[in-house]
């Protein structure tokens, strides 16, 4: 081989090693940025901090997002981190979800619920469905003003379940095949659970009776599941809502960006602050 071919299989090499190196260098320097701000948020407030947060993530060669929602393997990592976690100091879980499973937000939320220290989860823009059964959980909801909660009324499949049983009572259970009847049959059963699951998380703080209408009117159908509920409409609701997210929680959002190889469709300039000059 010449050495013009010599030199020229080394750059290749290395060409294609950087392309397969250098996202996963960028993620990693994303994660130790990441850790180094869960530090300072844990020696500022003395206490754990554990994040969930759901966003689409480049991290492949080719910058293929991956979607996530909250699952099982959530629900195993986030247990493990509130078994341990000392019993006698906070826990702040940092959420930012759609929702997910319910069976994985239910072993959550319970896990929350029964740290005996105080709990309190920061949602600096949303948490849809599952997050909003987890943050019922904590003693202490922190919300950006402009951040949402949403609806826990359970979905079967592609249908709420409260739709599905208003349908059959409209049309009569008559006029229905069977599946259908078996489908509002199990979507009965569905609301019953997330409604008593949503009342056993909040009688304790709340009392009996305004656990109980909470738990209704959030898992009644009254709204589409998307339907949502900012911290205005929360607090005339009767949730506890406390609006002080710590800016480290927002330098931290700032770590999560979207893919990179796509064109971002929001830009802006921040306003330019002058620094005075000592003379």
């Amino acid at each position: 081989m010449s050495s013009a071919g010599f030199w020229s299989s080394i750059f290749w090499l290395l060409f294609f090693l950087y392309l397969l190196l250098w996202p996963q260098m960028q993620f990693r320097s994303l994660q130790l940025a990441r850790l180094k701000l869960l530090k300072r948020l844990s020696e500022k407030h003395g206490s754990t901090v554990i994040t969930m947060i759901h966003r689409q993530e480049s991290i492949g060669l080719f910058g293929i997002p991956f979607y996530k929602f909250i699952s099982v393997e959530d629900s195993e990592e986030v247990l493990r981190a509130i078994r341990s976690a000392p019993k006698d100091k906070p826990i702040d879980l940092i959420l930012h979800t759609p929702g997910g499973l319910v069976l994985a937000a239910t072993q959550i939320a319970k896990a929350l619920k029964d740290h005996p220290a105080e709990t309190r989860v920061i949602v600096p823009h949303y948490a849809m469905s599952g997050g909003t059964l987890i943050a019922l959980a904590a003693d202490k909801i922190i919300m950006d003003p402009h951040a949402v909660l949403g609806p826990v009324d359970p979905q079967l499949g592609q249908y709420p379940a409260p739709s599905i049983v208003r349908a059959v009572e409209k049309k009569g259970t008559e006029k229905v095949d069977d599946q259908t009847l078996i489908l509002a049959d199990v979507a009965e059963k569905a609301i019953k659970q997330v409604r008593d699951l949503v009342y056993s998380l909040l009688k304790d703080r709340y009392g009996e009776e305004k656990a109980k209408e909470l738990a209704q009117i959030l898992t009644e159908g009254r709204w589409t599941h998307d339907y949502p509920i900012t911290v205005e409409h929360a607090k005339e609701l009767g949730l506890h809502v406390e609006t002080d997210v710590p800016q480290e929680v927002y330098a931290l959002m700032n770590l999560y960006k979207q893919p990179m190889k796509q064109r971002g469709t929001v830009e802006y300039m921040p306003y330019p602050v002058r620094q005075d000059t000592k003379r």
